[in-house]
């Protein structure tokens, strides 16, 4: 098992690593420098990119030379602290690197530990800066082409400048990331102390009650910094404004009623919030690349979207998501809103149309008489001349499509960024479902919960009258396509832990499981939850 280097033995290592160069005096420096490419040469096969650089520079050293010192200090400083950002400390241990400086003798072994150290540096600044993990491999859901930056690259740019800039350049630089990991950090020292204290034993409580299990909710509020201390053993007015908060910060109705719901988010451990803390660092270093000045950030899980303008948020709705089932949850991928359909028909997708509506057509023909049904011409179809007794859900030869109106599934207006998935954001008929704290029950399309509103922000960039421009497309009743001047960029993400633009950190439940994937697999390639030393 890997452990992490005590903080007292970091200056020795350093001095061991910045005390070893070559000292090769024994041998004639021709030799020496043939014994060193060729070690170098040869350590470096099965990695093009690193052989490839040593070759563009005729095999000179950037770590093993007498004045690559600041390198190699610099190099060791960023490996002991890569438990820090969550990432898998075993891959880069830095202590097998100064193994391999203090004991190399010759050329060939000085060249061997030149190679070493350069892959451990582009291991830990492709893990640093665009993830340890790779995303399809957990879930094929996650559909995110990760932003590696090129090997020799790295290894130029890390050449070139000042080491410890070159460091600081690597993780996300996103008011996230930088969120996140405070808040990584706070969460050690709260498990280095003992965490919240005990779990409240109580299925629900509320304002006007009192005793031992009021005063657990009490302490463990206090713990987690939402109440101030306190001695009353009262549910009084003091707790429920704790709880209204705590409640608001979980994505839960504030009613300051600790029921349920509140209760399990309540009870989580400090472990469990930390575990989602680094799998959202995870996350942001899948999608360190710029965003667009202006983008739609939709957070699955948050069941929230978002328009952010150079960095601040401008609008922010109510959405619902795809259900749980795995055929129907939404994915998550980037693309770019080109074009808004206000009074749309809806084209029922062929899944729904064969495994829900094929069915109950089978059994009435009239069935679900809102759909038109089409042929392949684009021709509707009188329902009387179908038997729809002989098709199956392979060889059912229709389409179905619902025209325009306020009953439409799509409601009356939808947000178009074409791809593969048929995923795109839309308004809905069905208006409760949005009073609900979790709200998964689309097949997989993000329903809106103020639509109009989202129209008008979008075309506030090219119309003085956005609302006018809206209203009157809408009126006609007529289908209308409204193309996007400037295409927006679109990120549908999942985040379970994540900061609120004022800085209070969020936690919400990890409704599809990926979460909980993510995890896995980082523990499986080393990352451990740590305890900060006393």
């Amino acid at each position: 098992m890997w452990y992490p280097v005590p903080r007292r033995l970091i200056p020795a290592l350093l001095v061991a690593i910045a005390l070893s160069f070559p000292f090769w005096t024994a041998v004639p420096l021709q030799a020496q420098v043939t014994a060193f490419k060729q070690a170098v040469a040869e350590a470096s096969h099965g990695n093009e990119a690193i052989a490839a650089f040593y070759r563009t520079r005729d095999y000179q050293p950037i770590f093993t030379g007498p004045d690559d010192t600041s390198r190699r200090a610099a190099l060791f400083r960023a490996l002991s602290k890569a438990g820090v950002h969550g990432l898998p400390v075993k891959r880069y241990d830095p202590r097998d690197l100064e193994a391999a400086f203090r004991t190399a003798k010759t050329p060939r072994d000085f060249g061997k530990a030149e190679v070493l150290a350069a892959r451990m540096l582009v291991r830990f600044a492709q893990d640093l800066q665009s993830g340890a993990m790779v995303p399809r491999r957990i879930d094929s859901s996650i559909v995110r082409q990760l932003p590696r930056r090129d090997q020799v690259e790295q290894l130029e740019s890390f050449a070139a400048t000042s080491p410890e800039v070159f460091f600081r350049g690597l993780a996300p630089k996103t008011p996230q990331y930088t969120a996140l990991l405070a808040e990584k950090l706070r969460l050690e020292r709260v498990l280095a102390h003992g965490g919240w204290g005990a779990t409240v034993d109580a299925e629900a409580l509320k304002p006007g009650q009192s005793g031992a299990q009021v005063v657990a909710l009490r302490n463990r509020l206090i713990a987690m910094g939402y109440m101030k201390r306190s001695v009353s053993r009262n549910y009084d007015g003091a707790l429920q404004k704790a709880v209204q908060q705590f409640q608001i910060d979980h994505g839960l109705t504030p009613d300051g009623v600790a029921g349920a719901d509140t209760m399990a988010e309540l009870n989580v451990e400090v472990e469990n919030r930390l575990s989602q803390v680094m799998v959202a660092m995870e996350r942001e270093r899948w999608t360190n690349v710029p965003k667009g000045d202006r983008h739609i950030l939709v957070n699955i899980p948050e069941f929230t979207a978002r328009i952010i303008d150079d960095g601040k948020e401008t609008f922010s709705t109510r959405v619902v998501v795809g259900k749980t089932k795995s055929d129907q949850q939404t994915p998550e991928f980037s693309d770019t809103m080109e074009f808004m359909v206000i009074n749309p028909s809806w084209n029922v997708p062929r899944s729904i149309a064969t495994k829900e509506y094929l069915p109950l057509l089978k059994k009435n023909r009239n069935a679900v008489g809102h759909l038109k049904l089409v042929d392949s011409r684009g021709r509707t179809v009188s329902r009387g001349n179908v038997n729809f007794a002989k098709y199956s859900a392979s060889t059912f030869p229709f389409r179905l499509r619902q025209p325009p109106s306020q009953r439409n599934a799509l409601g009356q207006v939808k947000f178009m960024f074409p791809n593969k998935y048929n995923i795109y954001l839309h308004d809905t008929p069905s208006k409760s479902l949005f009073k609900r704290d979790r709200r998964a029950f689309s097949h997989g399309c993000v329903r809106v919960g103020q639509p109009f509103d989202l129209a008008y922000a979008l075309l506030a960039e090219q119309s003085d009258n956005p609302e006018g421009l809206f209203r009157a497309r809408l009126n006609s009743g007529a289908e209308s396509r409204v193309n996007l001047e400037v295409p927006v960029p679109v990120h549908l993400q999942y985040r379970t832990a994540f900061a609120q633009p004022k800085g209070r950190m969020n936690y919400r439940h990890d409704i599809y499981g990926r979460d909980a994937k993510i995890w896995a697999a980082m523990e499986a390639a080393g990352v451990q939850i740590r305890k900060p030393e006393s």
